[in-house]
C-alpha cells in the first residue's frame, strides 16, 4: 500500500526581494498556540485515483472557501511531510486573505470527552514575505519555498 499523499498550491506576489507568498495557520487545538512552524500551504489529502493537481485545486478551494486562481501552476515537485507525501504547484494570484471562508473539521475535544468540536482547517490566511515564511512554515515544506525563489528570485 503506498503513503498519504497530499497537495497544495503555493500562491506567490511579487519579484525579487519583494516576493510574499500565501500561508495558512493550521487550526484546531494542537495549533492554536503556536506560531513558528505552524503554518502551511493549503494543501490536502488526495482522493482514490484523484490527479494531484487537481487535489490541490480542490483542496485549495475546500481550505479556503475560495475557487482556486487561474493562472499557469507550475511544478515545484514533491517533499516528506510527516510519514507523506505532499505535492505542489506555484501559482502567481492575490487573494484578500479578508475574503477567505476556512472550511472546518470536527473532532473530539477536549480528548476522551466524547463531545465533538468543529475547528477551522485554517484558522488564518497571510502573505509573507520569504524570510518570514521560513520561520512560520512547518519544517518539511521549506524546500518548496527554495524551488519557488529559484522561478521568481533574482
Amino acid at each position: 500500500m503506498a503513503g498519504k499523499r497530499s497537495a497544495g498550491l503555493l500562491l506567490h506576489r511579487g519579484r525579487g526581494e519583494a516576493v510574499e507568498v500565501l500561508l495558512g495557520h493550521m487550526g484546531g487545538p494542537f495549533w492554536a498556540k503556536k506560531d513558528a512552524a505552524a503554518w502551511s500551504l493549503p494543501k490536502g489529502e488526495l482522493d482514490p485515483d484523484e490527479a494531484p493537481e487537481a487535489a490541490a485545486r480542490r483542496e485549495f478551494e475546500e481550505e479556503l472557501g475560495l475557487p482556486a486562481p487561474p493562472g499557469e501552476y507550475v511544478p515545484l515537485g514533491e517533499v516528506k511531510q510527516s510519514g507523506k507525501t505532499v505535492t505542489a504547484w506555484a501559482v502567481e494570484a492575490d487573494l484578500d486573505p479578508v475574503s477567505v471562508v476556512p472550511g472546518t473539521f470536527t473532532m473530539e475535544w477536549p480528548p476522551r470527552s466524547g463531545r465533538q468540536q468543529e475547528f477551522p482547517e485554517l484558522d488564518r490566511v497571510e502573505w509573507f514575505s520569504l524570510d518570514v515564511a521560513r520561520e512560520k512554515l512547518v519544517k518539511g515544506q521549506l524546500p518548496f519555498l527554495d524551488r519557488l525563489l529559484q522561478l521568481v528570485g533574482q
